[in-house]
């Protein structure tokens, strides 16, 4: 993992699992269901028995009562296919005063470290993960793959990210990153995005539209929404004239944050709204995210929701 990546931070999780909700495509025997049948461990169906093959996992007892032929169909389980896509725009470097090596947390920070968990955590369950990071384009895409290397390159960059000296502060072009993100990843898989959707179009139809991209090619997507509650939602800031500055655009405006704090919650609440519904509708995992909480309490909380989700299911 990272090396400023606080190793007692993985042990706070415990005996926590990430496991799919729904069928993913796997290398080997693992957690997680299966879109593909064979005779493993947990029975699925019947089907009717075709002359000539094997009569090994035929249910005698089901023939006895119907007098005819049936097999025991069952699910397989696999190892989980995970794609970590983190935004790496201009816009996660906020607050842009923390120290990248120090102990503050901004969104970027918050979105890198979590994903160096929850890496941990699917190297521990011998799942496959992948990276995306994108800003104004894909940056990079790393596909899925479970080997002891292939973990270190992408701890690797992840680790790269928190230097801020070598990253530009790019705009934000969730919308076209994300439709490159479905298409790149050929097998249903998990997909884990961290970004506060600040995105340059301002469009949620379009971006709705890249998250359901995904949902089309059969991936489970979980949303983790990242902002600074007390400024970023609450826009609570002292009441004196405040120069704000754009990470992306370098721009810069004076005003009085009173003036504007009643728009501007009304205009963010609205699309937050507007977001949780929608991907709601579309059976996608929202988590509303204050970095001022902290990872081990957002992290710890969802997982634990979605085991008794998932428990509650099977």
């Amino acid at each position: 993992m990272p090396a400023s990546m606080d190793p007692s931070l993985l042990q706070r999780f415990g005996r926590l699992e990430f496991l799919a909700r729904q069928a993913v495509e796997g290398f080997i025997t693992g957690l997680h269901k299966s879109p593909f049948h064979g005779f493993s461990v947990e029975f699925a169906e019947h089907r009717l028995y075709n002359p000539g093959e094997s009569t090994r996992h035929i249910d005698w007892k089901l023939y006895a009562r119907t007098d005819k032929l049936f097999v025991k169909r069952y699910e397989e389980e696999t190892n989980l296919r995970c794609q970590l896509v983190v935004d790496c725009s201009g816009s996660m470097w906020y607050p842009a005063e923390v120290d990248p090596n120090g102990p503050e947390m901004n969104k970027l920070k918050f979105a890198i470290h979590s994903s160096a968990a929850l890496m941990e955590m699917f190297r521990r369950q011998r799942d496959a993960v992948g990276l995306s990071l994108f800003s104004e384009t894909l940056e990079q895409h790393i596909p899925a793959k479970s080997s002891s290397s292939h973990m270190r390159m992408v701890y690797h960059a992840l680790e790269q990210l928190l230097d801020a000296s070598n990253t530009k502060r790019n705009a934000t072009a969730a919308v076209e990153s994300l439709h490159q993100i479905a298409e790149a990843c050929p097998r249903r898989s998990l997909v884990v995005i961290f970004s506060d959707l600040l995105d340059r179009g301002g469009d949620v139809d379009a971006m709705m539209a890249a998250l359901q991209h995904l949902r089309h090619n059969k991936h489970e997507v979980v949303v983790f929404h990242i902002l600074d509650g007390q400024t970023e939602i609450d826009f609570d800031f002292p009441d004196r004239p405040t120069v704000f500055k754009d990470l992306e655009t370098g721009d810069e405006v004076r005003l009085h944050p009173s003036e504007v704090r009643d728009a501007y919650r009304e205009r963010m609440g609205t699309l937050r709204r507007e977001l949780e519904v929608r991907c709601a509708q579309y059976r996608i995992d929202w988590v509303d995210v204050d970095i001022a909480k902290g990872i081990y309490p957002v992290l710890s909380a969802y997982l634990a929701k979605r085991a008794k989700m998932r428990s509650s299911r099977f």
